[in-house]
């Protein structure tokens, strides 16, 4: 990947520090920080938010959720199918947010040597798809019962006899064997995470690349839609979430999900009722496993699974309550998805001639194929097993609390992951020789600072990307189909760094043209505040927020691409949506009036005067 001197972005270590939050360098790695001695290096490469995955700054042990992803896509990437033209992403983290940049491979002996592993490696998986993927789902439920059945032990004045008479391990192993067994658990879900997600892009961009190249006026969009309307088990949660409302308007309790109740309200008034007893016992039999969906994307602490928050799920059942009253249907239209899918396909194949026909078939059928786990893996991995883990770090966080290292066991996330190993080890020091430990008067001044600072640091908007802008398109697949990093779109981001603007221009996600007021949603917790008939204005939408989908009217994110998580989100329930505009968080207040043309990526704001 070519570049030129200049760029339209600012410089990597031009980005000043916040007022007030000088020192947030403490809360990260060594590795993850821009400094002089890499300055060439960084300054000529381009680095993009990836606010897609990290909307908001992070916290130190949240770091975890970024080491673990990109050590598991370099190697698979880079190390195991050996993608032709892509390595890993390098990443930096700036006033708390997390800027990253593919590695190329430009050399052509290398991409040749690495197409011969890449053909066999990739080959095998793509024949043996569907009993590889089963095995997958049997490794990540396995995995997903040892992270919920881990023990933390607790620290008792004496051990308990086993460990005298039936050489049961004492305390201090058990709970440090037990925290570096929660971590590496961790890594082995990336792991697992990666293992197929890099082939199902690679397939929908081979497909892709071949119907560019065979069919030069095809549009992105008529691409992604050959392969929508397919049976998806992320979709599953929402559709028990429907079944539940109509559950509650034939018992007769549905007035109980009124508008602003929390569902600790409605949970109370229904088990006063024996039909609300009944409509309870059928929301129980859903929770396992459809709950573990998350709230967010899964990648910070505070994303927690609809069992610990739900106040999605019950938001989108009174949602859907509200729809069955007014007439209005809130069902994915699946029909017309598949209906349209077999036509454009059928008519794309019809242009082309015999053997031409036959790859596009063939091509075609193998992304449909593969397109299933581009979805499903993040209700195993970032949803299932990612609230788990971050659960049983609390129970670590509650032993440490318990022991005066720190005052509220949540506090433990203002640590790193090796903070907190540190902290555990003079824990079960301290312990075991009854002297006085630092630790209570060393952590929680630590904590404070840093909770502190993330909150300063929330008020800052980092740009859309820092460093030179690329003369050259970025081969790296997940790049190009996840966020949407094209030449057009880094040109387009960088315009509205320039001026005002009443359009923002993005990827053509999802087609149809809508209207409506905003909702800028910058953090989980709104999204309950969204309303029927909004627009949609976020970082990124995640595949946990489609409960709510049927209430908007279209969507539109800062990043990502054709095969985003928004994307297709949007496309399976038939809404327009504009994504990879680069600002539009920050340039569109909810209640401003938009047009979201998601035919031709523009989106246009109707009125420039922020609302009242």
């Amino acid at each position: 990947m070519s570049t030129t001197p200049a760029s339209t972005f600012p410089s990597p270590l031009s980005i000043a520090t916040p007022e007030g939050c000088e020192g947030w360098e403490e809360m990260y790695p060594y590795y993850a920080l821009l400094g002089e001695d890499r300055r060439e290096a960084d300054e000529q490469r381009l680095w993009f938010w990836n606010s897609m995955h990290f909307p908001e700054p992070m916290s130190a042990f949240d770091v975890v959720a970024i080491d673990g992803p990109y050590y598991a896509l370099a190697n698979w990437q880079n190390r195991v199918f050996a993608i032709p033209p892509a390595m890993g992403i390098d990443y930096r983290i700036v006033n708390g947010y997390v800027f990253i940049t593919p590695n190329a491979v430009t050399d052509p002996n290398l991409i040749a040597e690495r197409a011969a592993y890449f053909g066999e490696r990739a080959g095998y998986y793509f024949a043996n798809w569907d009993e590889l993927y089963g095995r997958w789902r049997e490794k990540m439920r396995k995995l997903i019962a040892e992270i919920t059945a881990l023990e933390v032990p607790q620290l008792r004045t004496y051990e308990e006899d086993a460990v005298a008479f039936e050489d049961r391990d004492t305390s201090f192993v058990r709970v440090l064997d037990s925290y570096n067994r929660a971590l590496r658990m961790h890594e082995q879900m990336w792991q697992h995470h990666f293992e197929f997600l890099l082939l199902g892009y690679g397939a929908y961009l081979t497909f892709s690349d071949f119907c560019k190249s065979a069919l030069p006026e095809i549009p992105d969009q008529h691409i992604a839609q050959m392969v929508s309307g397919i049976d998806v088990l992320l979709f599953r949660p929402d559709t028990e979430l429907r079944h539940l409302a109509r559950l509650a308007r034939e018992a007769g309790v549905d007035a109980s999900f009124a508008d602003g109740r929390s569902p600790e309200a409605i949970i109370a008034e229904l088990g006063q009722s024996e039909a609300g007893r009944g409509w309870l016992e059928s929301l129980e039999a859903v929770k396992d496993p459809w709950f573990n969906m998350g709230s967010g994307d899964g990648f910070y602490h505070h994303h927690r699974s609809w069992l610990d928050d739900p106040s999605i799920p019950f938001s989108a059942i009174r949602g859907h309550i509200d729809a069955l009253v007014e007439g209005r249907d809130t069902e994915r239209p699946t029909e017309h998805l598949a209906a349209e899918r077999n036509r454009l396909a059928h008519e794309y194949g019809a242009l082309l001639d015999e053997q031409a026909r036959g790859t596009f078939n063939e091509l075609l059928g193998l992304s449909r194929t593969v397109f299933p786990y581009v979805e499903e893996h993040k209700f195993f991995c970032e949803y299932w097993f990612q609230s788990r883990f971050f659960n049983k770090v609390r129970e670590f966080g509650a032993l440490l609390a318990t022991h005066g290292f720190l005052h509220d066991g949540e506090d433990v996330f203002q640590l790193s992951r090796h903070e907190v190993g540190e902290a555990l080890e003079e824990l079960v020091l301290s312990w075991a020789h009854g002297g006085p430990p630092r630790g209570p008067h060393h952590w929680p001044p630590i904590v404070e600072r840093r909770r502190r600072l993330l909150e300063r640091l929330k008020q800052w908007t980092p740009p859309p990307a820092m460093g030179t802008m690329p003369t050259e398109a970025i081969n790296d697949p997940i790049s190009v189909m996840l966020w949407g990093i094209t030449p057009e779109r880094l040109h387009s981001w960088a315009s509205a760094m320039s001026g005002d603007s009443l359009t923002l221009t993005g990827a053509a996600a999802s087609p149809g043209v809508a209207e409506g007021p905003a909702r800028v949603v910058r953090d989980v917790h709104e999204i309950t505040d969204v309303q029927p008939g909004e627009i949609l204005v976020s970082t990124v939408t995640s595949p946990a927020w489609a409960p709510i989908f049927p209430k908007i009217r279209g969507a539109v994110t800062d990043i990502g691409g054709i095969m985003s998580h928004a994307a297709i989100v949007c496309r399976e329930y038939g809404l327009p949506a504009v994504v990879g505009t680069g600002r539009a968080t920050a340039e569109i207040r909810t209640g401003q009036r938009l047009r979201v043309d998601g035919t031709n990526g523009v989106v246009t704001l109707l009125d420039d005067e922020e609302p009242a």
